[in-house]
């Protein structure tokens, strides 16, 4: 796969391919055509005598403080080096990444004013491999991610360091090894690399794939659980939900069908007493529909930001203008990604309500704890405790970030968005919430397994075979955290989603 970047049709499967397949890049020659005009401008503003916010006066509070035109690419270096200012755990080169090809995206727009030779470095670095170390912590999303984004582009100009081919470098030898030269930036183009929303909006681009991918699974775990815990699937009925015609809710019903289609363990138990089933197994759909909006909204925000320019000011040469305005500001993609992190916190405390009912005889009409030698054995007790650690942690990560704001820069930037704070806890909600689905299948792979030799559906079997394939079957207590941890990595790699496509086809 090739990713042609034009400013305008990036996607968030492009982001994946980039950042996490090394899928190689290039600019597209209209893009480069806008660009050059662009920049082509910006020479023009250095002899105004009107001031030109960020090309010729200081940045933030200081946008009153006039620059001279000689001083204007030093203006630009040190706008870099001052707001290198971040801390905090590196983020890893799956994001850093994605920040590289957003930014150059956002470039491509055309109303940034910075050189196509600037772009040209992004793009080199990112099919080179050298990847910026970027600490994670001090934006707040307003203004642009300016710390993290500061941080990656130290490298654009041989500052800071960067991970190349295994080893830790100074910004300028990771440059020189990958045959990379390094930029003397010119007026306004410190400006143009550093104010935007990159940063969140690549942590939250690979977030809402990641949770899509959660989502169908999130499906295919509740379908395991009702066919171990012998539930019906007539709340599934297509009926049911057109009545209610919400379409991630009406999806997840499907799917939770095709799934358990042609199952002997269902028609061994269909005229039995049981009139429903606890809301864990019944609204499901319900549940996961939700969660699946709210991701398919923040999936719209967030490829509409990545294809936005976002710095400021931005430069119409067309129109002989250059405007100062706030599409830096984070709003749309922090209120998207704290809506994210609760869709992925709901569709982990539903799973955990299941997981309980599996491992409780009291519920589950399954061996206690799912061993058939308790009280010598534990069985699976305490792994639901960790399922219950981690959807209440989920709970305190949940809590929104955007509705906090803490003016900066001498209260000029008087409101901000803290966006990418809501995008780190979208990320971390989400890889909580998948070990609480792995908790889950390795409970209900369990409970299929008593009721053999009753055969789960077709798709259900599928997925059950490629667990066995990795865990086997609980006889005797044993390291659960081993079994946890492979199956999380069946669920994040999308081992399970593939083995269960396979039999039933896509899953929506």
């Amino acid at each position: 796969m090739h990713v042609s970047i034009d400013g305008a049709n990036l996607s968030i499967a492009d982001v994946v391919a980039v950042a996490r397949g090394g899928a190689p890049v290039s600019l597209d020659p209209d893009a480069r055509r806008r660009i050059d005009q662009a920049s082509a401008y910006v020479d023009t503003l250095l002899g105004r005598e009107r001031p030109v916010y960020g090309v010729t006066t200081g940045f933030g509070r200081f946008a009153d403080v006039v620059i001279s035109p000689e001083d204007s690419a030093t203006l630009q270096r040190n706008l870099l080096l001052s707001h290198a200012s971040g801390v905090g755990e590196l983020l890893p080169d799956e994001v850093v990444r994605a920040i590289l090809l957003l930014r150059a995206n956002a470039l491509a727009c055309g109303y940034s004013g910075a050189r196509g030779e600037v772009v040209d470095t992004l793009i080199a670095m990112l099919n080179q491999g050298v990847h910026p170390e970027v600490p994670s912590q001090g934006s707040v999303g307003s203004s642009g991610d300016l710390a993290p984004l500061a941080h990656t582009m130290l490298v654009v100009i041989g500052e800071g360091t960067a991970r190349y081919r295994g080893d830790t470098l100074t910004g300028a030898e990771a440059m020189a090894r990958a045959g990379i030269p390094v930029v003397a930036l010119r007026a306004k183009e410190g400006l143009a690399l550093i104010n935007g929303t990159q940063v969140m909006t690549a942590i939250g681009s690979l977030a809402v794939y990641d949770v899509s991918v959660l989502a169908r699974t999130a499906d295919i775990a509740a379908a395991m659980t009702t066919e171990a815990l012998r539930g019906t699937a007539s709340a599934f009925d297509p009926r049911v939900h057109a009545a209610r015609p919400h379409p991630g809710q009406a999806a997840s019903a499907r799917n939770m069908l095709r799934l358990m289609e042609g199952s002997a363990i269902r028609e061994s138990h269909r005229d039995c007493s049981k009139v429903q089933d606890a809301y864990s197994l019944r609204c499901a759909p319900q549940v996961h529909g939700a969660a699946r909006d709210a991701m398919e909204y923040a999936r719209q925000v967030v490829e509409r930001e990545m294809n936005s320019a976002t710095d400021n000011p931005l430069i119409f040469p067309e129109d002989g203008d250059v405007i100062s305005g706030g599409n830096f500001h984070g709003e749309p993609v922090a209120m998207a990604m704290d809506f994210l992190g609760i869709a992925a916190s709901e569709l982990a405390s539903i799973s955990e309500r299941r997981t309980e009912r599996m491992v409780n005889p009291q519920l589950s009409g399954l061996p206690p704890f799912l061993t058939e030698h308790g009280g010598l054995n534990s069985g699976m007790m305490i792994a639901q405790y960790t399922a219950a650690a981690l959807v209440s942690e989920n709970k305190i990560l949940a809590s929104p970030a955007v509705v906090d704001s803490i003016p900066t820069s001498g209260n000029q930037e008087d409101h901000v968005s803290m966006g990418t704070i809501a995008a780190r806890k979208a990320r971390q909600i989400r890889a909580n919430a998948a070990n609480v689905l792995a908790i889950e299948i390795m409970c209900a792979a369990q409970g299929v397994d008593f009721l053999a030799p009753l055969e789960p559906g077709a798709g259900i079997a599928a997925v059950h075979r490629a667990v066995r394939a990795k865990v086997a079957h609980l006889d005797h207590d044993r390291v659960l955290a081993t079994d946890i941890a492979r199956i999380s990595e069946l669920v994040q790699d999308e081992t399970l989603l593939r083995a269960a496509e396979q039999a039933v086809g896509s899953l929506e």
